[in-house]
């Protein structure tokens, strides 16, 4: 079974990169691409239960992920979101934990480990 994945991301580079990982060849799925948090929070609301991760990237173009971290503190416990930043601080990945990130990633070092996080999501 396949995680179906919302992807949140403002960089197309990294956005078609990450969608190789995700692709259903590789046994991913993505049901939607955002790339503002006004967008993933549509998202969110329109999709409800129907996705299971989310990687969501927190510096977008109308702003942060934080508010769409906020905005999701009562999903699904199915529901896992992983936070990808080029800000991966100590103090930002514990608030971006205490906002209820399951996983934060910086995307100068630990994009293999977001990978192989994906692919544990995908053969969950």
């Amino acid at each position: 079974m396949s995680a179906t994945t919302i992807l949140v991301e403002d960089s197309k580079a990294l956005r078609d990169a990450l969608m190789t990982v995700l692709h259903p060849s590789m046994g991913g799925r993505v049901i939607d691409v955002a790339d503002t948090a006004a967008e993933a929070l549509a998202l969110v609301a329109s999709h409800g239960a129907k996705w299971d991760l989310m990687i969501l990237d927190l510096f977008l173009r109308d702003g942060t992920g934080l508010s769409v971290l906020q905005a999701c503190r009562d999903r699904l416990p199915h529901q896992r979101i992983v936070v990808l930043t080029n800000m991966a601080t100590p103090q930002m990945r514990r608030e971006c934990l205490k906002l209820g990130a399951d996983e934060v990633f910086d995307k100068s070092r630990e994009l293999n480990k977001l990978y192989e996080r994906c692919n544990s999501y995908q053969l969950a």
